[in-house]
């Protein structure tokens, strides 16, 4: 009996213990999402500022190209080399204008013979008629001839000038002291007469060439102010003013190029480097946020914030002009307040996240 009570309990606890193993584990306790937010407070909301990006750029550059189409067999200049007037930047093949060359002077040789020829028919036509052997016609014909064998001499001398010229044409020199800062060519290419092959930027004032939308164009004119600051070393600024506004907008992005003036630039802009151009707007007392920071509920333009126990809301606001760089938010927004500026079409009214402040250094969790 006792056997049997014993092989009972045992069976029992047996089903216990496979119960236990089969069930699924329980959940773990979600953690809260992280979202990147921005601190607004009273200092956001000052003077707005039009901010472009563009880039940096010599005042002076220039394309050059062969001023005849060939061959490349040599190219003697890498982007970044300095470059003098007169410098051999690539080499055309020169086979075919040094036979046109030939086939010119030849021509030409031809001509003066042609020419000393009907000067001795001409010659020979005036004493006949002196004796009065031909008529006045005979003469004049012979004249005409030799007038004609002179005007093809002339022309045969043109012709091989410019097929000597042509030769010389397959060097392409650099026609100013500047750096290589494009090459759209290699050796084996064939390129057509004027083709781009090298660009060089000539030493001097540096500018930023921006694009502005048509919208915006006309709250600029030339010597416009403006604060010029490379990407690379954002703690640096350069003052700064329009030079030049394009009369035309591009007509494939609609915006005007406009292109800003540093006379005070030094190694921090560097040529072909990024950088933002800031001109001052109107005391709007309106804050500055990214686009994807305000999103649309029932009509309506809000932006999320987070409370004090890392719940978010949404909050109902006014917006103003959007820009390339943001949309301005001109009422509605509490200050101080944290805004979410990132993955706001996650959320939920009520839930809980976890803010980090924009620029914060994030430390990723590789345990799991």
């Amino acid at each position: 009996m006792n056997t049997r009570r014993l092989r009972a309990s045992g069976l029992a606890l047996l089903a216990a213990f496979l119960l236990l193993a089969c069930a699924p584990p329980a959940p773990e306790e979600a953690s809260a999402p992280a979202v990147l937010v921005r601190t607004i407070d009273g200092a956001a909301a000052e003077a707005a500022m039009r901010v472009y990006t563009g880039e940096v750029r010599a005042r002076v550059e220039t394309d050059l190209g062969f001023r005849i189409g060939g061959k490349i067999v040599e190219r003697r200049v890498d982007v970044g080399d300095m470059v003098r007037p007169g410098q051999v930047l690539a080499v055309l093949d020169i086979e075919d204008a040094r036979l046109a060359a030939r086939a010119a002077a030849a021509s030409a040789a031809a001509a003066e013979a042609d020419l000393a020829l009907a000067r001795s028919e001409f010659e020979r036509a005036t004493e006949l008629r002196r004796r009065e052997f031909i008529s006045q016609s005979a003469l004049d014909a012979s004249r005409t001839a030799m007038q004609a064998a002179e005007a093809r001499l002339r022309q045969a001398r043109a012709q091989s000038e410019v097929a000597i010229n042509q030769a010389d044409y397959t060097r392409l020199l650099a026609t100013a002291a500047g750096v290589v800062t494009t090459v759209t060519a290699e050796a084996g290419q064939v390129v057509a007469a004027g083709q781009p092959v090298v660009r060089v930027a000539q030493p001097g004032e540096l500018e930023v060439l921006i694009h502005v939308p048509e919208s915006r164009v006309g709250e600029l004119a030339v010597g416009t102010a403006a604060v010029v600051r490379p990407w690379a070393e954002e703690d640096r600024t350069y003052p700064a003013r329009v030079r030049e506004l394009a009369p035309a907008a591009d007509p494939a992005t609609r915006s005007y190029a406009v292109r800003v003036a540093v006379p005070q630039a030094d190694q921090g802009l560097k040529l072909g480097a990024t950088a933002s151009v800031a001109f001052a707007g109107e005391q709007t007392g309106g804050v500055l946020l990214p686009l994807p920071a305000v999103t649309r509920i029932d009509g309506s333009a809000r932006v999320w914030v987070v409370d004090e126990d890392s719940s978010v809301r949404p909050v109902e606001v006014e917006i103003g002009d959007f820009r390339e760089d943001g949309v301005l938010v001109t009422g509605g927004l509490p200050s101080p307040a944290r805004v979410v500026i990132a993955g706001v079409h996650k959320l939920l009214e009520g839930a809980t996240v976890k803010p980090v402040e924009e620029g914060a250094p994030v430390q990723l969790d590789v345990t799991r």
